[in-house]
């Protein structure tokens, strides 16, 4: 006979193999979870093959890390044939959302990424009540980069009101409101605050009150005290030395300033001596890869489409500098920077980077900031960090970042979501001034 769980944790979002930190970040919340009175954790994602037809990046299968024991991830099967367009899938989602909310078992539900998550978390809670079952759940709604750039503040562009509506009405209509970034807060409240003076509505107001901030969470575990004889054999099966290659390590998508750092390494002096490692997937890898062959540095540059989850961190920690010169385009804004802060963790070399959306947040003081779209800068400070500085100050460096990304720790970030809970009979979390829970 089958043990009724006593309290159960669902997050909603897109899951592994989907090469995104929010997918890490649901991993993280999900292994927390289960040392924190959670004993029946589950992700709830999207079907592999459905994945793999939207053309998202996604990484090898095989080097993806399992889940804990106590973590289930479930893949709902789309509801309905070819008669229905579109939102199949969707539907299976929700309704897998209504059996878990009218089971009895006491519920937390975070959905990662509005739309479409916190929209199918919405109407499963609405139908979950509707059916006169016993519901008892608690619903957390996290917004994250895409959600303004790709719905919210395209939608105010396009002059898309009811689109707009649904997705700040189903955000506010969650028990606890979060944003990964006070810029991801900012934008959201102005994309707001423009729909409010074009309809008279009221959700900037809203949004300004009830949204609080929530950093990343990140297994930091996997990035401090690495072996280092680990990492050198790591290093050394990708026919790479410790500290001698520049590393990036993200989406491969023109928001990210790869073809910048092309051109910025090109032009610096460290190409010379080092090699340039882009590592990672995305739909603009084709482009990048013929523009790095047509680059005066071809022969230094290596892209790599494979890096696993175990691997990443000893490639970071090896590496003389990180660069992700991340610019904002109208499809995306990078609005946190969660690979800036798993190198600051790692302890790798210098992080050079833009102050662009939320990436200030990530890094603090602790990175070289560069101009967008400004190769001569990257070169310069590629220069500045590897050839210009000292042992002693890379060490100095290092330790500051990884001070400065411990914010990120999975164990302070889900204690002070779940603080939020405790605290929900209140009017609002206790904040501190800058918005952040004071639990941090």
């Amino acid at each position: 006979m089958t043990t009724r769980p006593d309290r159960r944790l669902v997050i909603v979002v897109r899951a592994d193999p989907v090469i995104c930190g929010h997918s890490g970040e649901a991993r993280n919340l999900a292994e927390v979870a289960l040392t924190r009175g959670f004993d029946d954790v589950r992700i709830v994602t999207w079907p592999l093959d459905r994945l793999e037809e939207t053309g998202l990046p996604l990484k090898p299968l095989a080097t993806v890390m399992p889940y804990s024991p106590g973590i289930t991830v479930e893949r709902p099967a789309p509801v309905g044939g070819y008669k229905i367009p579109d939102g199949r899938f969707q539907a299976g989602i929700t309704g897998r959302l209504i059996e878990l909310f009218t089971d009895g078992v006491p519920t937390v539900c975070l959905s990662l990424y509005l739309s479409p998550h916190t929209l199918a978390v919405q109407e499963a809670v609405s139908a979950a009540r509707a059916t006169g079952l016993p519901v008892n759940v608690t619903t957390i709604a996290e917004a994250v980069g895409s959600d303004v750039t790709d719905v919210v503040r395209a939608c105010v562009e396009a002059d898309r009101f009811g689109a707009a509506a649904h997705v700040l009405s189903s955000y506010l209509a969650q028990d606890h409101c979060v944003a990964v970034s006070d810029y991801t807060k900012e934008v959201i409240v102005e994309a707001a605050a423009a729909i409010d003076a074009r309809y008279g509505t009221d959700f900037a107001t809203q949004c300004e009150r009830r949204v609080g901030i929530s950093y990343p969470a990140i297994d930091t575990s996997a990035y401090l005290d690495l072996d280092p004889a680990v990492t050198d054999a790591v290093v050394r099966r990708r026919g790479l030395t410790r500290d001698g290659y520049v590393l990036f390590l993200s989406r491969l998508g023109t928001a990210k300033g790869v073809d910048d750092l092309i051109d910025g390494f090109a032009a610096s002096m460290t190409h010379h001596s080092r090699t340039l490692v882009i590592a990672g997937r995305g739909p603009d890898a084709a482009a990048l890869q013929a523009h790095a062959a047509s680059s005066p540095a071809a022969h230094r540059i290596r892209f790599l489409d494979d890096v696993g989850d175990e691997e990443k961190p000893h490639l970071m920690a090896a590496c003389a500098a990180y660069v992700l010169p991340s610019k904002p385009r109208p499809e995306f804004t990078e609005t946190f920077g969660i690979a800036l802060v798993e190198e600051m963790l790692a302890g790798g070399g210098p992080v050079i980077t833009c102050a662009t959306g939320g990436i200030p947040e990530a890094v603090g003081s602790t990175a070289l900031l560069v101009p967008t779209d400004d190769p001569h800068a990257i070169a310069g400070a590629l220069d500045e960090a590897i050839l210009g500085m000292t042992d002693a100050h890379k060490d100095a460096h290092r330790r500051r970042a990884r001070e400065h990304a411990m914010m990120c720790d999975r164990e302070r970030v889900f204690d002070a979501l779940m603080s939020r809970l405790s605290a929900s009979a209140a009017p609002m979390p206790q904040m501190e001034p800058s918005g952040r829970v004071s639990a941090r």
